[in-house]
Formats: C-alpha cells, sequence, structure tokens
C-alpha cells in the first residue's frame, strides 16, 4: 500500500478516533499523552526508527517483546508525545512518523490515548471495568 493511501486511511482514523473520545465525555481542552504504536521483527531496525522518534521529539518507550495469537514474536515501542486532542496535530504527527517507519522498514501501528474525565483525571479501562 503506498504511503500517500496509508496517511489518508490514518488521517480518517484520527478523526474517528477524537470525535469518539470526545463524544464520550472526555474533557476537549486538556492535554493528552498520545502513545504512536511501532513494531517490528528486526530489532535493528525498530531501534532506528526509536531514535528517528527520539530525534523528532517524541519520547521513547524502551521496546519489548509481544507474543501474537499465532505465537510469532514482535518487538514493539511507542513514541510518545503530550498535547491537545486536535486532529491537525495528530494528523502532522502521524505524516512524520509513517514516514519514518517506511524508511525504516517497520509497522507504524497508530496511536493512543486516555479518557480524561471533567475533573482532569486520567481514566483507562482497566479502572473502569474495576468500578
Amino acid at each position: 500500500m503506498s504511503i500517500e493511501r496509508l496517511l489518508n486511511e490514518q488521517k480518517a482514523e484520527n478523526r474517528e478516533i477524537v470525535a469518539a473520545i470526545l463524544a464520550d465525555g472526555s474533557l476537549p481542552d486538556a492535554d493528552y499523552t498520545i502513545e504512536h504504536h511501532f513494531s517490528s521483527t528486526n530489532f535493528d531496525r525498530l531501534e532506528k526508527a526509536a531514535v528517528d522518534a527520539f530525534k523528532l521529539g517524541f519520547e521513547v518507550n524502551d521496546a519489548e517483546e509481544m507474543e501474537l495469537e499465532d505465537g510469532s514474536v514482535i518487538i514493539c515501542f511507542d513514541a510518545v508525545a503530550s498535547h491537545k486532542l486536535e486532529v491537525e496535530l495528530l494528523d502532522t504527527a502521524c505524516e512524520k512518523l509513517l514516514l519514518l517507519a517506511n524508511k525504516q522498514k517497520v509497522d507504524y501501528d497508530g496511536w493512543g490515548t486516555y479518557f480524561i474525565d471533567e475533573d482532569g483525571e486520567v481514566r483507562d479501562e482497566e479502572e473502569d471495568e474495576l468500578d
């Protein structure tokens, strides 16, 4: 799939995710921790991607191994940023990170964040399930 097509799909997904989070009542003006996910079966390529993400200004988590349903193992890390939940900011970040992933031949697996309630408190699904 072409990088342009991947970017267009990611931009559409960005709009859907932001709309869904805000429709659920998450605080619109908060600063969100955005975790962009990368993976590969090749540690050296993933390490180069992590260095590139750091150079772009992202905080980079340590790489972790993850076993998939079929028993295969991938290595993954998150490139983390903190900013408003604005589509334009996400589109810009995703474009940079998709190009980085393409250059290093690793997978960009999208992004995620956490719900922020009316008190400015971060909530995640695990906490909600315990309540």
